[in-house]
């Protein structure tokens, strides 16, 4: 079974993660790179947020870049190609069901899609077999449990915690940031490091308060009240106080902060 992605596929959300992806690219990815000639496999690429930043990184190196949507695998190619890169060839696939013979990849890369598995630690062994003897693996993952914020709010923690909720209903884990070291383990990765890429935010730096704070963040959690208040979850008044909330740590005296974790392991077998 593929991925169930809680935020939707609309044009809101592709705006959303391409905010995502432009505003932290120094922080996730400023030590992501791959050797020339190399075959990586990128797993999940969505609407190419990521696959940009990937490819100009590595402008040598061969990436395959699979995704379960068609119409997102499209939205991907059209960026790549709006940016020039000739070294990315796209597939549409489920990670479950990958059409790739053991040890095909040198290197795969993960980022934001084990959030949306049910089993992210079955896909993490599909992955490890496509791997050469020594290939490694890159992961990344947000955690909502480590966002906290200046002026504290218990609404806006009720409202975050419905994307939580609803993530979990469709069989993923918003906070799976904090569970990389045992799942890498559980597959059989040897040699994990996992650092912690903290954002954080406050008005003498407008970039991450128009790009993270509110437009990837609370853009994020605003998209899912209609889904929150359907489920009943939330009342509609607490909710939409939590968002109102979350806009007021932008202002002048407002901070946020959110951690995303990095894990690179090897595949030793």
């Amino acid at each position: 079974m593929g991925p169930s992605y809680v935020h939707g596929y609309n044009s809101r959300e592709n705006i959303r993660l391409q905010d995502q992806a432009s505003t932290l690219v120094e922080l996730l990815h400023f030590d992501t790179a791959y050797p020339a000639g190399c075959r990586v496999l990128e797993a999940g690429c969505g609407v190419g947020a990521q696959t940009v930043t990937l490819a100009a990184n590595s402008p040598d190196a061969l990436i395959t870049s699979i995704d379960i949507s068609g119409d997102s695998l499209a939205e991907a190619d059209r960026k790549v190609k709006a940016a020039g890169l000739k070294n990315v060839r796209f597939r549409q696939a489920d990670i479950f069901a990958l059409p790739f013979e053991p040890r095909s990849f040198d290197h795969v890369f993960v980022c934001f899609v084990l959030e949306h598995l049910s089993r992210p630690g079955e896909a993490l062994g599909i992955l490890k077999e496509l791997l050469i003897r020594n290939g490694t693996i890159t992961v990344i993952e947000g955690d909502h449990g480590s966002a906290y914020f200046h002026p504290d709010s218990e609404a806006a923690r009720k409202a975050i915690q419905c994307q939580v909720e609803l993530q979990r209903r469709a069989g993923g884990n918003a906070m799976i940031g904090r569970e990389l070291y045992p799942l890498l383990r559980e597959a059989g990765f040897e040699s994990i490091r996992v650092s912690p890429r903290m954002v954080y935010v406050d008005s003498s730096r407008p970039k991450f308060v128009e790009g993270f704070t509110k437009n990837t963040f609370t853009a994020m959690i605003e998209g899912v009240r209609e889904a929150a208040l359907a489920a009943g979850i939330v009342e509609r008044h607490v909710f939409d106080r939590g968002i109102r909330d979350l806009y007021r740590t932008t202002e002048a005296d407002g901070v946020f902060c959110y951690t995303f974790f990095k894990a690179v392991a090897l595949n030793i077998g």
